[in-house]
C-alpha cells in the first residue's frame, strides 16, 4: 500500500503546489485540455500532452515551455487501449513517472438519435470511455509499481446528468465516466490513487463550435439559445475554468476526496 501524505501543516501555496509531479493531459491539444495543461504546468507539473494532432499538442507544449514551464507532446490515438496505454508510456520514459492523468480526450458530434449510426456510436464510445479506462488502468499500473500513488481526474459532462438533446451517445458515455471513476475510486483508493471526475456545462471551445452540424433542427438551435440566456451566471464557461478545478482536485488540497464528481456549469443544471 502506498503511504498517504498528509496535507495538513501545508501552507495554501504548498497545496497547490505540484512541483517534482508529472502530469499526462490527453486532448490537449485546445480547447479545456489545452487550458488544463496550462495550469497544471503553471502550478509546477512537468506536462506531456498527448492528442492525436500532432501540430495542436506541439504547439500546446512548446506555448508552455515558452512561458517557463516544462512540457512535450506526444501522437495516440486514444480510442484503442494501445494507443491510451502508449500515452502513459511514453510519460514514465521521458520524465520517470506519473503522478497525474487527466482523461480529457473526447468527442461529441450532435446528431439525432434517429438519425444515429453504429460508426458514430462505436467512435464516441471508444474514445469517450473505452480509451479513458485503458489509459487510467495503464496510469494505475505505473504509479503502482512505483510504489506511490498519484490522482485522476476525467472530465465528464454536465450531459451525464441532465441531456440536452441530439447526443443520446455522448450522454451515454459520460454517464458511464461518472460510474467508472467511483468504481476506479473504490479499487484504486487503498494503494493511494484518488479518481475524481469533473462535469463541465457549455464551456467556449473550438471544438464545441465545430461539434455542431449547420443542419441541426431548429428547435434544438433554440433550445441551445434559451439555456444560454438563462445560465444563473449569466455567461457561458471558458476552458480555464476547468482548469483550476483539475489542479484542484490533482494537488493535496484535494487528498480527501475520491470518487466525487464536480459539477462546474455556472448553474446550468438549475434551470
Amino acid at each position: 500500500m502506498a503511504p498517504v501524505k498528509e496535507a495538513s501543516g501545508m501552507t495554501l501555496a504548498q497545496l497547490y503546489d505540484l512541483s517534482g509531479k508529472v502530469a499526462v493531459v490527453t486532448g490537449g491539444a485546445k480547447g479545456i485540455g489545452q487550458g488544463i495543461a496550462r495550469r497544471l504546468a503553471e502550478a509546477g507539473a512537468s506536462v506531456l500532452v498527448v492528442d492525436i494532432d500532432a501540430e495542436g499538442a506541439q504547439a500546446t507544449a512548446a506555448g508552455i515551455a515558452d512561458g517557463g514551464g516544462t512540457a512535450s507532446s506526444a501522437v495516440a490515438d486514444l480510442s484503442t487501449a494501445d494507443g491510451a496505454s502508449a500515452a502513459v508510456s511514453t510519460a514514465v520514459e521521458r520524465y520517470g513517472r506519473i503522478d497525474i492523468l487527466v482523461n480529457n480526450a473526447g468527442i461529441y458530434p450532435m446528431t439525432p438519435c434517429l438519425d444515429l449510426s453504429e460508426e458514430v456510436w462505436d467512435r464516441t464510445l471508444d474514445l469517450n470511455l473505452k480509451g479513458l479506462f485503458f489509459a487510467s488502468q495503464a496510469a494505475a499500473r505505473a504509479m503502482s509499481s512505483a510504489g506511490h500513488g498519484g490522482s485522476i481526474v476525467n472530465i465528464a459532462s454536465v450531459d451525464a446528468f441532465k441531456p440536452i438533446g441530439n447526443l443520446v451517445h455522448y450522454d451515454a458515455s459520460k454517464g458511464g465516466v461518472v460510474m467508472l471513476t467511483k468504481s476506479l475510486a473504490k479499487e484504486l483508493g487503498p494503494i493511494g490513487i484518488r479518481v475524481n471526475a469533473i462535469a463541465p456545462g457549455a464551456i467556449a471551445t473550438a471544438g464545441t463550435e465545430a461539434s455542431i452540424p449547420p443542419d441541426l433542427p431548429a428547435d434544438a438551435l433554440a433550445m441551445m439559445e434559451q439555456l444560454n440566456n438563462a445560465m444563473p451566471l449569466r455567461r457561458g464557461g471558458e476552458p480555464d475554468d476547468i482548469a483550476r478545478v483539475t489542479v484542484f482536485l490533482a494537488s493535496p488540497a484535494a487528498e480527501y476526496m475520491t470518487g466525487s464528481t464536480v459539477v462546474v456549469d455556472g448553474g446550468m443544471l438549475q434551470i
